[in-house]
């Protein structure tokens, strides 16, 4: 996924409201952008961090800017939860996540369960459907990225609707997108929502998958690029 226009470097000064973080643009003006990410953000808001934008689509919207990238270390993470999607279908795509490779038909946000929608369905002649619900993943703590960073009823509920999907008949995978490139296994960050993690356990227990890919990331675009160990 390449970014369709130059993103345009800034420093962080604030993150705040969940959504909005003041910048501090190369020529000291003080700017107002779109962060597009509910979660807790954690270690990923440090104040005088170099951070990335992309400019608003529209001419006329409030907040010229959109929140993309933070430089941490010595590599850049995504902290925008728009992106996993669309990356996770390119990869697919592409042939890039041989878990969910050999499907004829891909389609996105489609009704299912108990008012949700599902993140990917994979369909194919003569052969259950699969229904991937797809996570960003940002947080890293020692060598692991982690999720959630904050507590996610949402999460559990989407993890009740596979485990309801398997009973069904049906293929259903859990597929964790790790916007960041310096991590070397996946784990539940339990510590944060227990009730996560004592949901995701029950829904492998009942034949739920779940699979874990990191992206590389440059200032032109985001890819998956290869698994990562899941330990839960």
């Amino acid at each position: 996924m390449n970014f369709p226009h130059p993103l345009v470097p800034a420093r962080l000064r604030r993150r705040y409201k969940r959504f909005l973080a003041d910048v501090e643009m190369t020529d000291g003006r003080t700017v107002t952008v779109h962060c597009p990410n509910p979660g807790s953000m954690l270690g990923l808001d440090m104040p005088g961090a170099e951070v990335w934008l992309s400019p608003a689509a529209s001419p006329g919207r409030k907040l010229p800017y959109t929140w993309e990238l933070i430089r941490v270390g010595d590599g850049l993470v995504g902290i925008n939860t728009g992106h996993p999607n669309a990356l996770a279908e390119e990869a697919i795509r592409q042939d890039r996540i041989p878990e969910l490779a050999g499907y004829e038909r891909r389609r996105r946000e489609v009704n299912y369960g108990v008012n949700s929608r599902i993140d990917l369905l994979l369909e194919r002649d003569g052969g259950p459907a699969c229904y991937v619900e797809v996570k960003n993943v940002h947080l890293k703590r020692s060598d692991a990225a982690e999720f959630p960073d904050c507590v996610t009823a949402r999460g559990a509920k989407h993890l009740r609707e596979l485990t309801a999907m398997v009973a069904a008949g049906h293929r259903a995978v859990m597929l964790y997108i790790v916007q960041r490139a310096d991590c070397r296994r996946f784990s539940i960050a339990a510590d944060i929502d227990p009730a996560y993690a004592a949901g995701l356990k029950q829904a492998l227990q009942a034949g739920v998958e779940a699979i874990c890919y990191f992206c590389r990331i440059d200032v032109t675009g985001i890819s998956v690029a290869g698994p990562l160990p899941i330990d839960v």
